[in-house]
């Protein structure tokens, strides 16, 4: 028995929407990292990018549980001292809703050159519409 290896051409990538109106922010991310990583196809290994395309849609609406829009820290550095910056959930979602997803399934993958790779293929959409018609994306629920 020998192992198998998929060759890139042989990767077939779909592409999924998931609406994230109502959707609890670190249970929505572990679903979205596990469609970018592939983790669910029977082709999955670890050192290759086997994993479909994901747009997240209504990324204004999420939901997250006890006191965490207050509690929560997001923090970004100038370089200088004293350019530490930091920001509350709530803040972030009012201003970049679409940050707070990416960041959330950031968190989840490698930090190598196979997760920026990975985290290319995320597409995250503060209202219900999206350009990416053309691909037909598949309704993914859960």
């Amino acid at each position: 028995m020998k192992t198998f290896v998929p060759k890139k051409n042989e990767i077939d990538r779909i592409w999924w929407l998931i609406d994230a109106e109502g959707k609890i922010l670190g249970r929505l991310a572990t679903e979205i990292a596990v469609l970018l990583r592939g983790k669910r196809k029977p082709q999955y290994v670890s050192f290759m990018d086997s994993g479909d395309f994901v747009i997240v849609i209504n990324a204004k609406k999420i939901k997250v549980t006890g006191r965490k829009m207050e509690q929560k820290k997001y923090y970004s550095h100038s370089g200088y001292p004293g350019g530490l910056k930091e920001k509350t959930l709530k803040e972030l979602l009012e201003k970049k809703p679409e940050e707070v997803i990416r960041k959330a399934v950031w968190g989840m993958i490698p930090k190598n050159k196979l997760g920026r790779a990975v985290c290319k293929k995320l597409k995250v959409y503060r209202g219900p519409h999206h350009p990416h018609q053309a691909q037909k994306p598949q309704e993914y629920n859960f």
